[in-house]
């Protein structure tokens, strides 16, 4: 729970610093929707929480999510700490010697 009261603490910081606006799509948030406004941590560094909220930016959960998964793609990971094993099927093995048998 601890997380949770400190990601509530950097969230109300941020929400008080930057206007209501998502960094990558700027699509406004307030109201209702202010809760699809999330904090991305530019390093990925959760614990890097300083005051002027330089290691910040607000993402609407859309391209919060996006910018997680292409940087795990990037890292050739789907799991932190996991490596994605390279890919060992062909789909054109073999495929000479099947043409040449239709012919």
């Amino acid at each position: 729970m601890a997380g949770n009261s400190l990601e509530k603490s950097y969230r109300e910081q941020a929400l008080k610093l930057f206007p209501w606006v998502c960094t990558r799509c700027g699509r406004d948030f307030s109201g209702v929707r202010l809760k699809e406004l999330t904090v991305h941590h530019k390093d990925h560094n959760h614990s890097n929480n300083p005051p002027d909220g330089s290691n910040w930016e607000l993402l609407c959960i859309y391209c919060h999510e996006n910018e997680h998964a292409r940087q795990l793609d990037s890292a050739g990971r789907t799991d932190p700490g996991m490596t994605i094993a390279p890919a060992t099927f062909n789909p054109f093995a073999g495929l000479a010697e099947r043409i040449k048998k239709k012919d």
